[in-house]
């Protein structure tokens, strides 16, 4: 087994500038510690975590809530994308991630899990923010950090900027002509109330009333669900020219409903998505839609979680904002 001394008596230097650089202790050049980390990896060395945990009184692991409804779990590609940042910046530090969740838990112990498996720190990314298994935990003592939710004062937060994003696309949507413009959405949810509170601010500024029928909710990430709101949207008298979905994959349910009833994307009617998934881009034509960077907000969010875990007393709870862009995919045409 590779040692501390082993890799300080390759590199030539001493054991503390060693520990030191695999710590990215400041006081070691940027130089010094990309030669020690190369090197240790070379010699294949193994941090002893179970030492590390009694000098540190750290377990060297965070957890990662991930709620989600449809089932799909990780084959959702934008939260997986997110898991990735995580996951990277975690690695990096010498961190271990565990998943906790799964299927929507209703006021499952949160706190006295993560109290028992004594996680340094836990990621909250998809869950019922209102829950009592959530809340405790964001009251707790326990280092914590949330995508697209803001809880308090006590933790960091991170935001992709729907309001922004809606609101660029709608835009855009706009400037091609279009004034009948319907809303597929989400789930009630912190994120789905910025987006159609957005969309109907931007249509209000350009004169637009939206009918209340033109607004339909459907679950996050179900191609079925929006099939049939689409369904619902074409039976009305005044159909609208532009549809605006919860989410790329979501879109494919729209699509589907679409072609069976002879209209095509881009030629008779428009729809817009969000994400910006890969497979929105393997489309014909492909989908206009918002793009989320998904591994950048996810690495943001391990950089705030690991500034909570390692300065304690000393660390100041941000919110940080992640923007994307709009992909103009082709899917948007002027309308008929």
């Amino acid at each position: 087994m590779v040692t501390i001394k082993d890799v300080a008596r390759e590199c030539k230097v001493s054991f503390s500038t060693v520990s030191k650089a695999l710590k990215g202790s400041p006081e070691i050049s940027p130089e010094t510690t990309e030669f020690v980390k190369k090197k240790a990896h070379e010699l294949g060395y193994r941090p002893n975590l179970a030492a590390q945990t009694l000098r540190t009184n750290k377990t060297f692991d965070i957890g990662v809530i991930f709620e989600e409804k449809t089932g799909v779990g990780l084959q959702h590609e934008y939260f997986a994308s997110v898991i990735s940042g995580i996951q990277k910046v975690a690695f990096e530090k010498g961190y271990d991630m565990t998943f906790l969740g799964g299927i929507s838990q209703k006021n499952y112990d949160y706190y006295s899990h993560t109290l028992a498996r004594n996680y340094d720190g836990v990621a909250l990314l998809s869950c019922d923010f209102d829950s009592k298994g959530i809340t405790d935990l964001l009251k707790s003592e326990i280092p914590t950090v949330t995508l697209d939710y803001s809880f308090g004062s006590g933790h960091s937060a991170v935001v992709s900027d729907s309001a922004k994003g809606i609101s660029e696309l709608t835009e855009y949507v706009i400037s091609m002509g279009h004034r009948k413009i319907a809303m597929i959405h989400g789930e009630k949810t912190w994120v789905t109330e910025q987006r159609v509170d957005s969309f109907k601010k931007t249509c209000a500024e350009h004169g637009i009333l939206i009918p209340d029928e033109y607004f339909i909710e459907a679950m996050y990430h179900d191609a079925e669900g929006s099939a049939v709101a689409t369904q619902k949207l074409l039976r009305l008298k005044e159909r609208p020219t532009c549809i605006f979905y919860p989410d790329d994959y979501a879109s494919l349910g729209g699509i589907r409903e679409l072609n069976a009833q002879n209209l095509v994307p881009g030629k008779d009617i428009s729809i817009v998505g969000y994400d910006g998934i890969k497979l929105s881009a393997m489309m014909n034509p492909p989908l206009t839609t918002y793009e989320q960077n998904g591994k950048l907000i996810g690495q943001t969010m391990a950089e705030a979680l690991f500034d909570q875990i390692e300065k304690r007393e000393d660390f100041a709870p941000k919110k940080e904002f992640v923007n994307g862009r709009v992909i103009k995919g082709g899917t948007v045409v002027k309308p008929v």
